[in-house]
């Protein structure tokens, strides 16, 4: 057998890949959301934020930069580059005057609608292959897996919790064992 027979894709079994599908979804999706969000201040992060702004989701500014996976410091600038555009402002947390709370201006949840309508596009483009009923469907199915993934996370274990109101860098903390 020849080396080229041996390097020979069998596209049924690339096709039933869930990481190349994966990949040429992302990497679709990607293209054209990066356009849209090009001009949000922190791109990609920068939208996560003024999402979770708007969701209320973003309860101080701590425990944001820990659920998003963002370093404290580059969320500090990230903050402060969203509320010079209007999008987000801080304000001190009754519950801990330490602390800011993350809140979405009315330019901040405009903004985030056109955004979502124009991703929107986007993500009708990249599923354009599915029925409007299976889009709905493919949706549901792919948030049902990332929230189980999400909630999976070490983030979210009773450590970050501790982390979140002490301000504890998780660097300093024990790791766990795998458990067999």
């Amino acid at each position: 057998m020849t080396q080229a027979a041996n390097t020979h894709v069998d596209h049924t079994e690339l096709q039933a890949d869930l990481g190349w599908a994966l990949g040429v979804l992302l990497r679709g999706y990607a293209k054209g959301a990066q356009s849209v969000i090009a001009d949000v201040p922190g791109g990609p992060r920068g939208y996560q934020v003024l999402t979770s702004a708007v969701d209320g989701a973003a309860t101080t500014q701590l425990a944001l930069a820990n659920k998003l996976g963002i370093d404290r410091t580059v969320m500090t600038y990230l903050l402060d580059d969203l509320e010079k555009a209007g999008l987000i402002e801080r304000k001190p947390d009754p519950a801990d005057r330490r602390a800011r709370r993350i809140l979405a201006t009315e330019a901040g949840r405009a903004r985030l609608c056109a955004l979502q309508r124009q991703l929107r596009h986007i993500e009708d483009r990249v599923l354009g292959a599915l029925a409007e009923a299976d889009r709905a469907r493919f949706r549901e199915m792919l948030q049902t897996v990332a929230v189980n993934i999400d909630a999976q996370d070490p983030l979210h274990d009773a450590c970050s919790v501790v982390e979140q109101v002490t301000g504890a860098d998780p660097a300093t903390r024990p790791r766990r064992r795998a458990v067999s």
